[in-house]
């Protein structure tokens, strides 16, 4: 299950560079950096990752599922993805679009 929660994090964190069209060197070292603190992930197998995770297709909806279910009764870990999202949100230019997506995960996560 760890694993599947950890690849779910890092789809998650990726979709914003993803869908924003960011340089992905640039933010590279932010998401080896939460993927190394919360994972134990070497900067080269995030950093891999992260560039895996945006070329192929996700269904980010069943992640954030996976998600919500492994941390369903653990409210401060969701913050603290929460806390993640945002720091890779605010990494580069923010848009209404970041925004909302933002609260949408938001709302998901503490649905269950």
């Amino acid at each position: 299950m760890q694993q599947k929660i950890k690849e779910s994090v890092g789809v998650l964190l990726a979709h914003i560079i993803k869908v924003d069209h960011r340089d992905i060197e640039k933010e590279a070292p932010l998401f080896c950096k939460i993927m190394g603190e919360d994972f134990g992930c070497s900067e080269e197998e995030a950093k891999a990752f992260l560039q895996e995770a945006v070329r192929k297709e996700y269904d980010l909806d069943a992640h954030i599922a996976i998600i919500n279910q492994a941390l369903c009764e653990d409210k401060l870990s969701k913050f603290h993805l929460l806390e993640q999202l945002n720091h890779i949100i605010y990494s580069d230019t923010i848009s209404e679009e970041d925004y909302r997506f933002f609260e949408k995960i938001k709302e998901k996560l503490f649905s269950c």
